[in-house]
């Protein structure tokens, strides 16, 4: 249902859209396909799984559709009233007769995007994410070199990433690698030195922030140093605490929080399997095979 200040549109693939706007054309050009129901709230769940999925593959896109984000507040100031109600609800509430909910959405996306001085200054100003180099193909990066390892710790820092040091070779069994996490991250008292107490304790550090009272940065990063040797005494735990990290890696990605590891083993052919689904890969500068001879 083009309007008259929208432009004229083509139908495409969805694969080929090139940002949130471009789907939602694709929607608006085909409403019934897309929207059976006519529903609002299946076109509110239809775009948080779109915000998921670049949450879960750290595409940096420009995004207005969270229950209080931008649109749901220009939403208010438009019609003069403060909401608790997302807005799919709410333009659904005030649909004025003779018209449809959907209608009434593009018709509101419409008014909303003419603010051009906003949402070119939001695309132009947008900086590229700090620490988008971890995680862009993995949660986990490997090093190599320790010099390479302290200079990327280093420039997490200044980018205002809280980094936590973990000295891995110290681990000798799987209880004094438990203690470690536990201390360094301030797990609770009741932390129960297993693996799925580890799962659940670092999710709340990654999706929702530490224990401690720390002030929260950019994110965070864990630093494992000599992570070769834990994994030569305890090599199932050694696998298995890296695919806890990027599994809540990817949960906090969807929260839009920012959480990786940072990796180093004096074996510069270790290999470990996929963790949290995606690969574990070496840095950039020592991507290569022989790059770490």
């Amino acid at each position: 249902m083009p309007t008259e200040d929208s432009p004229r549109l083509t139908a495409k693939h969805w694969q080929d859209c090139t940002d949130v706007y471009d789907f939602l054309d694709q929607i608006r050009l085909r409403p019934g396909m897309w929207l059976p129901s006519g529903s609002l709230n299946d076109l509110q769940a239809m775009l948080t799984g779109y915000r998921v999925a670049l949450g879960v593959h750290s595409i940096n896109e420009p995004w207005a559709f969270w229950p209080e984000d931008d649109f749901s507040r220009w939403l208010g100031e438009y019609h003069g009233i403060a909401s608790s109600l997302t807005w799919a609800a709410d333009i659904e509430r005030n649909t004025p007769e003779g018209s449809t909910p959907v209608e009434e959405f593009f018709l509101l996306l419409d008014a909303y995007r003419s603010d051009a001085s906003r949402a070119v200054g939001q695309a132009a100003t947008t900086p590229r994410l700090p620490g988008i180099e971890y995680v862009s193909n993995t949660f986990v990066t490997l090093f190599w070199r320790r010099r390479l390892l302290t200079q990327a710790v280093l420039r997490m820092e200044e980018l205002g990433f809280r980094v936590v040091r973990l000295a891995a070779g110290e681990w000798t069994t799987e209880l004094d690698m438990h203690r470690a996490f536990a201390t360094a991250l301030h797990f609770p008292d009741y932390y129960g030195h297993n693996l799925d107490a580890l799962n659940d304790c670092l999710g709340d550090v990654a999706c929702y922030g530490g224990y401690d009272d720390s002030p929260e940065g950019t994110g965070l990063v864990l630093s494992l140093t000599d992570y070769d040797r834990f994994a030569a005494a305890c090599p199932r735990a050694a696998q298995t605490v890296l695919d806890i990290i990027a599994d809540r890696a990817r949960h906090a990605a969807v929260l839009q929080r920012r959480f990786f590891s940072l990796v180093h083993s004096n074996d510069a052919n270790i290999k470990f399997e996929p963790v949290g689904a995606m690969p574990v890969m070496w840095n950039s500068d020592e991507w290569a095979d022989s790059n770490r001879g």
